[in-house]
């Protein structure tokens, strides 16, 4: 996200601006929802929501605005848009869906190890991955469970938790995602 965040500066200061008020507003609502799902295992409607409608606006429009026709970005970046088929923009809305399909069939498959909070959430950040690109996607995803799979066997050798015990993924998932889009260069 900075390498992209650094090339949209030069290119499309507006559409820098939106990912970088998008970023900001991700920063916030990590730390709001880590509290909350430490705390009580849930991750608000309230909470995150609002978070589709900010990223789908913010994200969507820097996509378009650095692919508009004429834009330094086009020449400048590639896939400046986060195009997909041509369309700007069309990665964060497929990035987005991916994520949530791909945790909504884990649900489906075993409820008791994820909620539904964790579904939703997974979107989110799906369009925030998908702006970047799939192998932030992939990235951000195998980081989540990498995350939660240390943090379980810590708790199994500490014998703080057990094979039965349920931990806030949400956590994990934001860290996930942060890694992926600070770490990983611009697809």
């Amino acid at each position: 996200m900075i390498q992209r965040l650094d090339e949209l500066d030069g290119a499309t200061p507006l559409a820098f601006w939106l990912v970088l008020l998008a970023c900001a507003y991700l920063a916030v609502t990590a730390v709001r929802l880590t509290l909350i799902d430490v705390r009580h295992h849930r991750l608000p409607n309230r909470i995150v929501f609002p978070a589709y409608a900010v990223a789908g606006v913010l994200l969507l429009g820097a996509a378009v605005l650095s692919a508009a026709p004429g834009a330094p970005a086009v020449a400048a970046v590639p896939d400046a848009g986060a195009g997909l088929f041509g369309v700007p923009g069309l990665r964060v809305v497929a990035g987005g869906a991916a994520l949530w399909l791909f945790y909504f069939l884990l649900r489906a498959l075993y409820p008791p190890g994820m909620g539904f909070g964790d579904v939703k959430l997974a979107g989110v950040l799906g369009m925030y991955l998908g702006f970047l690109g799939w192998p932030h996607v992939l990235a951000g995803t195998l980081a989540a469970f990498l995350f939660g799979a240390l943090w379980s066997l810590a708790l199994l050798v500490s014998r703080r938790g057990t094979l039965k015990s349920s931990i806030p993924f949400g956590p994990f998932m934001l860290a996930g995602a942060a890694v992926a889009m600070v770490f990983l260069p611009a697809a």
